[in-house]
C-alpha cells in the first residue's frame, strides 16, 4: 500500500491559547488524552489553503486587541474556496476586523465570526448579501451534482475518499428506474441526490431539520423531481409518517458514530430488499448487522475505507440483502 494522502482534511477545529510565560500565542490541535494545545507552525495533514498558513494565523490573532478572547477557529474547505470561522468571546473592534477581513483578502479566504453560540455565526468577508449566500460547495462530477454547504454544516471530512465511498454505496444500492429510496441519517444530500440519478424515488431524512433545508436547498439547485426530503426523530419508530407509508425498496443509512441500533429494529417494515448501511464506528456497525442478521436480513459485502488517512480511524460500509429462505 502507498503512503497516505496529504492535505486532504478539509474540516477542523483549530484551538487557541495564550501562554504568557513565553510571551506567545499557541495554537494549534488538542494533545492526544489531554485539553494541551500542540503548538505548530503548518499541519501537513489539513487542506493546504489553511494548514500552510498556521504560522500566519498564529502572527495575526496576537495582533490583534482582542488575542487572549479569541477561542478557537472553525475551517471549513469546498473545492473553490476555503472559510475560516473565528469564535470571538468578546466584540471585536473595528481595527481588528479589518485585520480578520484583510487576512482573507490576502490569502483568499471567507472569514465569519462566532460571538456566541452557532446560530451567531456570519460572515464578514466577503461581505453577505443574505443567508443563502453563505454557501461553499462541492462537486460529485461522477454523478453531475453541486453539494453547496454552510462553513459549520457536518460535510465529510476527505473530499476524495468521499467521491468513492458515494461511488461505492450507489453501486451496490443498484438502483433501478421506478424503485423507492430511502436514505436515513441523509445530511445535505450527499447519497440522496446521487441516488436519484438512478430514476425513482428518493427520500432522504434527517434528524436535524437545519439539514433538511439544506438538502431541498441542493435537490433545487440541481433541478431535481424525484427527490423529497424530511425531518424525524431518528432514535425511534417513524414507520408511521407519512412518507414511509408506501415502503421503500432499496435503503441507504449513514448514522453517527453511536450507530442505529433502534432503527435497525424497524428497517423490516419497509420490505426494502438490499441496505447499504455506511458507519464511522466499525463497532456499531458489527452490533448493527446482528440486529439486522435477526430480523431477515445476510451480510452480503463489507468493506473499509480510509476516510481519516494518518489515523485509527476508518469509514465501514456493507451491503445486506434480504434472507429469501
Amino acid at each position: 500500500m502507498g503512503v497516505p494522502p496529504l492535505g486532504d482534511r478539509r474540516t477542523a477545529r483549530l484551538g487557541l491559547r495564550f501562554v504568557s510565560k513565553r510571551d506567545a500565542g499557541r495554537g494549534g490541535f488538542r494533545e492526544k488524552r489531554n485539553s494541551f494545545l500542540a503548538d505548530i507552525d503548518r499541519c501537513v495533514v489539513l487542506d493546504p489553503r489553511i494548514g500552510e498558513r498556521i504560522d500566519d494565523l498564529r502572527k495575526l490573532i496576537y495582533q490583534m486587541e482582542a488575542f487572549k478572547n479569541i477561542a478557537q477557529v472553525e475551517v471549513a474547505c469546498g473545492d473553490d474556496v476555503a472559510a475560516m470561522i473565528f469564535r470571538n468571546m468578546i466584540p471585536l473592534s473595528d481595527g481588528d476586523r479589518a485585520a480578520l477581513v484583510a487576512f482573507g483578502q490576502a490569502h483568499d479566504l471567507h472569514i465569519y465570526l462566532q460571538p456566541k453560540g452557532p446560530d451567531t455565526v456570519h460572515r464578514i468577508w466577503p461581505e453577505s448579501s443574505g443567508p443563502g449566500d453563505e454557501r461553499l460547495r462541492y462537486r460529485l462530477g461522477e454523478f453531475d451534482r453541486t453539494m453547496k454547504f454552510h462553513p459549520m454544516d457536518f460535510t465529510q471530512v476527505n473530499a476524495g475518499s468521499n467521491r468513492a465511498m458515494v461511488h461505492r454505496a450507489v453501486e451496490w444500492l443498484d438502483v433501478q428506474p421506478g424503485e423507492r429510496v430511502l436514505d436515513l441519517f441523509c445530511g445535505l444530500g450527499n447519497f440522496t441526490l446521487p441516488l436519484a440519478r438512478r430514476g425513482g424515488q428518493v427520500v432522504g431524512v434527517e434528524g436535524d431539520e437545519t439539514m433538511v433545508v439544506r438538502g431541498r436547498e441542493n435537490a433545487e439547485l440541481n433541478g431535481l423531481d424525484n427527490v423529497d426530503f424530511h425531518g424525524a426523530d431518528l432514535h425511534g419508530d417513524f414507520t408511521g409518517q407519512s412518507w414511509a407509508k408506501e415502503g421503500f425498496d432499496k435503503i441507504l443509512i449513514d448514522p453517527p458514530r453511536s450507530g442505529a441500533e433502534e432503527i435497525c429494529k424497524y428497517l423490516t417494515a419497509f420490505g426494502a430488499r438490499r441496505i447499504v448501511y455506511v458507519s464511522c464506528n466499525p463497532a456499531t456497525l458489527a452490533r448493527d448487522a446482528g440486529v439486522m442478521v435477526r430480523n431477515g436480513y445476510r451480510l452480503v459485502r463489507a468493506g473499509v475505507m480510509d476516510m481519516f488517512p494518518h489515523t485509527t480511524h476508518v469509514e465501514s460500509i456493507a451491503l445486506f440483502e434480504r434472507d429469501s429462505g
